[in-house]
């Protein structure tokens, strides 16, 4: 009893309601503390993995060869909400923040405008779909689905990490075209890029590119759909998590 004494808020002792006086009226009004625990319930309701749950703008520590822009663009897009009536696709290879960056932009939506949010890596997106197929599944499609078409902000992580079957390609282009009609801001990350940034030259000349690109990923169809719907943002650098596991590394070789 005594320790839920001490974690009650100080102002309402944990009723969610604190006593003021205004022009000599007494009354009560919601406590900021009732806020703060609705925001964070809101948050938690994201669906963000634990291990980019303390993801920040303010923890997104610029390193060698990512630029600083990007993060003040995407915290001028958090300030603009919704005004800027469009999304954001963030482009670049792996392990330069993209993930960070974009759960950054979630949490604030999320703290600073009360925005419904959803965060879904691709991958399980589709699996959880898949099975909802299986005849001992309890849940439907549409109960998958449902809160992916209709929360005001949807997080899709890593696109086109999974292979592009046609029946991937429809299911994105549903939730893509279902949010675009219903005018919902849609964030989503990828390691492939729009440019063919290696190419190889066969025997006749001809020059091939050596990655796909996102536009081979997904199709030309839904990579023009994203254009309508996005904001190109392209994050370039060196791989922060090979980085760190190289110092890291670096750092037990000393001290042996």
């Amino acid at each position: 009893m005594e320790h839920e004494t001490r974690g009650r808020c100080p102002a309402c002792s944990g009723t969610g309601w604190k006593a003021v006086e205004i022009e000599g009226i007494r009354s009560v009004v919601r406590c900021d503390c009732f806020q703060q625990a609705r925001l964070d319930r809101l948050f938690l309701r994201a669906n963000i993995p634990p291990r980019y749950e303390s993801c920040s703008f303010e923890s997104f520590h610029q390193v060698k060869g990512l630029s600083g822009a990007v993060k003040t663009v995407l915290m001028k897009f958090v300030e603009e909400y919704p005004l800027a009536g469009c999304g954001l696709l963030i482009l670049g290879p792996p392990g330069v923040g993209k993930t960070h960056l974009a759960v950054s932009v979630l949490r604030d939506l999320v703290y600073k405008r009360e925005v419904e949010s959803l965060f879904y890596d691709f991958r399980d997106l589709l699996k959880k779909i898949q099975n909802s197929y299986n005849s001992v599944s309890q849940t439907s499609e549409m109960e998958i689905l449902n809160p992916v078409l209709e929360n005001q902000l949807l997080v899709l992580d890593d696109l086109g990490a999974e292979r592009p079957t046609e029946w991937v390609r429809d299911t994105f282009a549903y939730i893509l075209n279902s949010r675009y009609n219903r005018k919902l801001t849609t964030v989503i990350t990828t390691n492939f890029d729009d440019r063919a940034t290696e190419v190889r030259t066969l025997g006749d000349g001809t020059r091939l590119p050596v990655k796909e690109t996102l536009e081979d990923r997904i199709g030309g169809r839904l990579r023009s759909r994203l254009d309508e719907m996005c904001k190109v943002i392209r994050v370039e650098g060196n791989d922060y998590r090979n980085m760190v596991i190289q110092a890291g590394y670096q750092s037990q070789n000393r001290s042996n």
